[in-house]
């Protein structure tokens, strides 16, 4: 009964004050989405054609509400938070646009509200609603978000962790320098600036190192050792994991203290207002992958990818608010985890895409304890750069993909050169998924010729005009079915 007088309360106060004209932060009608993504996922890419689709009425069979023609428009609007910097959706349109390039990757938090005005496909609440959805698109680097399981963690524990990693099979080569360095210095030494400043140059080196394509890992904390932004030089940052810890205590004045001080200094003023001013305030959530890039680094990248995601799910707060409970909090009750790219295959491997990356939510989601909010997977490319085409090679006919490769890619000692289109034969994802996380199969060399995906970045595609010269909106695979599961309903 009370859950009853709750919703109906809901929705008179919302019907009231769409009648009065005068919204209100509390009771407006909007959803705060918010995009993340690893290791060139393709966040920017994501939201400019998402927002791109709407506002030009793109071809979404998917998205319900666009399909039944209940879409009377979608608009920007300034975004509610004038302390976020807003994101730049018409460089990143021009660059896709009129450049065909691809917009620079998030460097940093950004903002922008996108207001759908639409038709309810329900008599009931077309009269108590005007149909007016405000979607605050809250872009973020996925490295920021993988600092929050941190906040748990006291510096030994980092420490010890992080040295665990490092001796992995993927890892060990690239860490050797930063481990070598550590174990010639004694934490219990006086602390010395330029100490700290080499340890903490060399772990980031190792990390940056880790992110590079050959590799393709993913849980790289801390995250603004990768991108430090203003904050780059500061004591905040000039710390690293330190070897042979224990459980004793920092002595007073030594290495140990200065370095535990300021990993507590990086938790206390970046790690917890980013989470507390941000995570918080989600109501739905996408997480882009780049699954490709792993599956063709191997099983240790695609193990290391699972390892970051378990560690995304653990940071967000799921659940189903009501009315009351949302005056206080939100909670994340949808989440997306998407696989990007899906147009560098065949269509013929999408499904397999997905299943891999359905493999690989679950297993996460059951490795985080994850309950109370809906969990989806999709294999998807936000703004579809090849076509499909096939090709004859002796008796055998081929399925390929057709795009122009980006200047300075190369595949079998071919060197494109960003002008000419080709034609590639991507390969095939395995039938059995189970050997993507078997890691007792070796990981793929960085010099292998014979890859387990012929990966190439190609440039976006050159934008088909109507006979009136109007060009349409950006090609897509699947953008029209996460927009369905991330703000269908919202629109019902």
């Amino acid at each position: 009964m009370a859950s009853s007088l709750t919703t109906f309360t809901d929705e008179a106060r919302i019907a009231l004050d769409t009648l009065s004209g005068r919204a209100t932060g509390l009771f407006s009608p909007s959803l705060r989405l918010g995009v993340t993504g690893l290791s060139r996922a393709g966040k920017t890419v994501f939201i400019s054609a998402f927002v791109h689709n709407l506002i030009h009425g793109g071809r979404l069979p998917l998205f319900e509400a666009q399909k039944s023609g209940r879409i009377a428009r979608a608009f920007l609007e300034q975004q509610p938070d004038d302390a976020v910097p807003r994101f730049q959706y018409e460089d990143h349109i021009a660059a896709l646009v009129n450049d065909r390039a691809w917009p620079d990757s998030t460097r940093a938090i950004s903002e922008l509200r996108l207001t759908i005005e639409y038709e309810s496909a329900s008599g009931w609440s077309r009269m108590f609603s005007a149909g007016k959805l405000s979607v605050d698109i809250v872009d973020y680097p996925g490295e920021w978000l993988l600092d929050l399981p941190l906040l748990g963690k006291s510096f030994g524990d980092f420490s010890r962790e992080a040295f665990e990693m490092a001796v992995l099979p993927v890892r060990e080569d690239l860490s050797q320098g930063w481990r070598a360095l550590s174990a010639e210095i004694d934490p219990n030494a006086d602390a010395d600036e330029m100490t700290a400043r080499r340890l903490a140059e060399s772990f980031a080196a190792y990390l940056k190192a880790c992110k590079l394509d050959e590799r393709a890992l993913s849980t790289l904390p801390p995250g603004r050792f990768l991108m430090p932004g203003d904050l780059e030089g500061s004591p905040a940052l000039t710390f690293a994991p330190l070897a042979g810890l224990g459980d004793r205590r920092p002595r007073p004045g030594s290495l140990h203290a200065m370095m535990d001080r300021r990993y507590e200094a990086y938790k206390t003023h970046v790690v917890k207002p980013f989470f507390r001013e941000h995570i918080t305030r989600l109501d739905r959530q996408i997480v882009l992958i780049d699954a490709m890039q792993a599956l063709n680094a191997g099983p240790g990248a695609m193990a290391d990818l699972e390892r970051a995601v378990t560690e995304i799910l653990s940071c967000f707060r799921p659940g189903r608010g009501s009315f009351l409970t949302d005056l206080f909090s939100r909670r994340i009750d949808r989440i997306l985890v998407a696989a990007t790219k899906a147009d560098h295959l065949h269509h013929e491997s999408h499904d397999r895409l997905q299943a891999i990356v359905r493999r690989l939510a679950d297993r996460a989601v059951a490795r985080a304890n994850f309950t109370g909010a809906d969990v989806d997977v999709v294999a998807m490319a936000a703004v579809r750069a090849t076509r499909e085409g096939t090709v004859k090679q002796g008796r055998e006919t081929l399925p390929v993909i057709i795009g122009t490769p980006i200047a300075g890619e190369k595949i079998n000692g071919e060197t494109f050169d960003g002008k000419t289109e080709t034609a590639i034969f991507p390969g095939d994802l395995p039938e059995n998924i189970d050997a993507v996380f078997d890691v007792s199969v070796p990981d793929h060399k960085p010099d292998s010729e014979d890859p387990a995906i012929r990966f190439v970045r190609f440039r976006p595609p050159k934008l088909e005009r109507t006979a009136e010269g109007v060009t349409l909106s950006l090609p897509h695979i699947r953008l029209d079915r996460a927009l369905q599961f991330l703000i269908g309903d919202r629109l019902a």
